[in-house]
């Protein structure tokens, strides 16, 4: 199954140092996503997921301010019985991953180029308000959401994580 797990920069980097991915949240194609979107085809879903995950990510800025602000979402590829459905009203492909993860089961990395981190820090610190329903909020979170990700390989991540 394809996970798509939220990060931040600091995190890539102990990660690899660790050589795993610590237990945590990810993002996947559920049953409560695809129940969630009437059509789409199974690329459509994971980039849903992907989506949820990014925005995950921010979250995970909010409580790091010192960490760069790029959004990072790792994919990564883990056996169905290693993840447990976890859905959420706002996030439908939310699931527990059961145990760490070997660096090596990463797929690839989705990071914000530097350019995005005016718009990135602003959302981070937005997001509690635009969950509460504040229209402004929910502007500069979509300002950030409005970025797409650059894709990194696996053999490109001890760089990100410099």
């Amino acid at each position: 199954m394809r996970v798509f797990l939220p990060s931040t920069l600091p995190a890539l980097a102990e990660a690899l140092r660790a050589g795993h991915v610590g237990q945590q949240t990810g993002y996947a194609v559920t049953p409560a996503l695809r129940e969630a979107y009437a059509s789409g085809d199974e690329e459509e879903l994971e980039y849903s997921a992907l989506t949820e995950a990014a925005r995950a990510s921010l979250r995970m800025l909010a409580a790091d301010p010192a960490a760069p602000p790029r959004r990072v979402v790792l994919a990564a590829e883990i056996p169905a019985d290693g993840v447990k459905l976890d859905a959420r009203a706002r996030e439908p492909g939310r699931v527990l991953v059961t145990a760490p993860i070997p660096v090596d089961k990463l797929a690839s990395a989705h990071v914000d180029d530097a350019e995005a981190g005016t718009d990135v820090r602003a959302a981070a610190g937005a997001l509690d308000a635009a969950d509460a329903g504040d229209e402004d909020a929910r502007f500069a979170v979509d300002g950030a959401e409005g970025y797409e990700l650059a894709w990194y390989a696996t053999q490109e991540l001890s760089y990100l994580a410099e």
